[in-house]
């Protein structure tokens, strides 16, 4: 199943486990301008990195029930924001300026109708069809920002969560398991950025687990297999938090 706003991989059930993947494509359709080099629709900034991929690979393993992705860049409609908030539509990122989001209120609203609004009515119809006892939220981070390349960014997955933590320390549990080195709330937290989480499944008491997979570690087949079969194992261990 796909739409221009959404793919979904898999079917869903109820009682199952849904993965979201707000930013898996780098797709720009042809008739939207960033006003960019296309070069950086290949860097963090517009995709999470091996995100795709590894959905794909637990969708088919069975790990996950279904996945549903993002269907276009992260830089024409960041979907992992409140609709209101000035970065849905970034006009900058990680300092590169992206003009060709410097748009008006009808070209604003007319982004948001064709692309964010679909991606999460689709989520939630699914959802309200197939409640799920679990959603898992994947995302890959850059082990290092252009914008502040100071900053040090070690670790290898990260665990993200905000008012619901129900699930957070079994998953760090069973990734720290697995020999990596685990950010609890990092490279961020997500008491900050957590919107997608917050409206879907916060929204209905669902329990979920927000992941950050370093892109580094996940940007070739090797890697994404490596990390679905990590994500594999560390499902079935939070699944057994679930309803305590």
């Amino acid at each position: 199943m796909s739409s221009e706003a959404w793919s979904q991989l898999g079917e869903p059930r109820a009682g199952g486990i849904l993965l979201i993947a707000d930013h898996a494509s780098a797709l720009v359709p042809d008739d939207i301008d960033l006003g960019i080099d296309p070069a950086l629709l290949r860097e963090h900034i517009a995709v999470d990195i091996g995100v795709a991929e590894v959905a794909a690979l637990l969708v088919d393993s069975g790990a996950v029930d279904a996945a549903i992705l993002g269907g276009v860049s992260r830089l024409v409609v960041d979907c992992n924001r409140e609709e209101e908030a000035p970065g849905v539509l970034p006009i900058a990122s990680d300092g590169h300026a992206i003009p060709g989001n410097a748009l008006g209120e009808d070209g604003r609203e007319a982004r948001l109708a064709r692309f964010f609004r679909p991606y999460h009515d689709h989520i939630a119809a699914t959802i309200a069809a197939h409640r799920p006892a679990m959603i898992l939220s994947l995302h890959s981070f850059t082990p290092r920002l252009a914008s502040d390349p100071g900053q040090a960014r070690p670790w290898q997955v990260g665990v993200l969560y905000n008012e619901d933590d129900r699930l957070a320390a079994a998953a760090i549990a069973a990734l720290a398991g697995e020999g990596l080195v685990v950010g609890d709330q990092q490279p961020y937290s997500g008491k900050l950025l957590n919107a997608t989480m917050n409206r879907h499944a916060e929204g209905n008491h669902i329990p979920y687990v927000g992941i950050e997979m370093r892109q580094d570690l996940a940007g070739d087949a090797a890697g994404q297999a490596q990390f679905a079969e990590r994500l594999t194992r560390m499902c079935k261990k939070v699944t057994l938090n679930i309803g305590e």
